[in-house]
């Protein structure tokens, strides 16, 4: 529900907040087809709707189009955007229900042994093809991107009397978190056990007891927009030109 960024969530759900124009979604979208992943399944939850309307009217939205009025009603699209081929499923998954149980209740539309899943607020430049091989390579049940983000303050040194031995501003955590961007064998369907369970808890906690969970050490850029001023920051990348995230061509 993003409420932590209420004055943008309040009508529309946090993968519909936009950057430079466009939902944050789109650009998570664009970000995988780029690697040639163009087949997507989105878990629908608060203001679901939102993102039904906007997929309904996308080709109008993003192309020129002469429409016909009266009892005909033809439309006829003049050009083409370059989202063509994008197939995407939009799977009703609860208002309520928490992460791995959206992954749950989406399930009967994966097709393959084999799939990628990630959040819908979060921009990275990972190599989404090495990723996969490395996934593979390993053999293990899932594969979670780790990062070491900035930390959020300056960091002091001090001695005994308070005088500052060191000053790091915002300098680079040692601590690795997760980016999202999982590789996961179906197999770990198996460990979500209804609607309310969180991804993050009891499957991961289970897949890493039993050794099945591996991290892809990711030292690029990844950013997350929970907060406003994340919000603002990105769009303020994405105005300058200097949008790690944006590999495609215009």
């Amino acid at each position: 529900m993003g409420t932590r960024l209420r004055e943008e969530t309040e009508y529309r759900p946090k993968p519909m907040v936009e950057v430079g124009g466009r939902p944050i979604l789109w650009h998570i979208m664009k970000y995988y087809s780029h690697f040639g992943f163009r087949d997507f399944v989105l878990c629908l939850g608060y203001r679901g709707r939102v993102i039904k309307e906007y997929f309904l009217n996308y080709e109008a939205m993003n192309n020129d189009f002469t429409i016909c009025l009266g009892r005909t009603n033809q439309i006829q699209f003049h050009n083409e955007h370059r989202e063509q081929g994008f197939h995407v499923t939009l799977a009703e998954t609860g208002l309520e229900t928490m992460t791995g149980g959206r992954i749950r209740r989406a399930a009967k539309y994966l097709d393959d042994d084999t799939f990628l899943m990630t959040y819908g607020d979060g921009l990275s430049n990972v190599d989404l093809r090495a990723l996969l091989e490395f996934h593979k390579s390993h053999g293990k049940l899932a594969t979670v991107t780790s990062v070491n983000p900035p930390v959020r303050y300056g960091i002091l040194g001090m001695d005994g009397g308070g005088q500052v031995t060191d000053f790091f501003e915002k300098p680079i955590s040692r601590d690795n978190i997760s980016a999202g961007f999982f590789v996961l064998n179906r197999k770990v369907l198996d460990y979500i056990d209804d609607d309310q369970t969180v991804f993050e808890n009891g499957p991961l906690e289970r897949l890493t007891a039993e050794g099945q969970l591996m991290a892809y050490r990711h030292t690029g850029f990844f950013y997350a927009m929970d907060t406003y001023r994340e919000y603002v920051q990105l769009n303020d990348m994405w105005n300058s030109g200097d949008a790690p995230w944006k590999v495609w061509a215009a």
